[in-house]
């Protein structure tokens, strides 16, 4: 019975630290975000929130590669996360274009 509660508790701590990072990202603190996710990544390297989190970090300072490729492996871990849509709306701009600025 512990070994559940203490499960729990892992599950509990990682998404306060989450919670805290998100918290991190949204006062523009952004390298210590980057660090913080950096390190839990390497401790939940499973974690498809994470890398979302971390390539909306990288977007947000306009590092769009880095961007991509954390979405690309939130998708990887879970085909259902909103890095889907993040990833998505990002190409859209990337690949955005005005025909018509050209012929003025």
């Amino acid at each position: 019975m512990s070994v559940k509660l203490s499960k729990r508790g892992d599950h509990s701590d990682m998404n306060e630290k989450l919670k805290e990072i998100k918290a991190l990202i949204q006062d523009n603190e952004l390298d210590t975000a980057t660090t913080k996710l950096k390190e839990y990544i390497c401790s939940s390297p499973q974690s498809d929130e994470a890398y979302y989190l971390l390539g909306n970090l990288y977007r947000k300072q306009g590092n769009w590669q880095l961007a991509l490729n954390n979405y690309l492996e939130a998708i990887n871990l879970n085909s259902n996360s909103p890095a889907v849509q993040a990833h998505t709306m990002l190409m859209d701009i990337l690949n955005f274009y005005n025909k018509d600025m050209y012929n003025q």
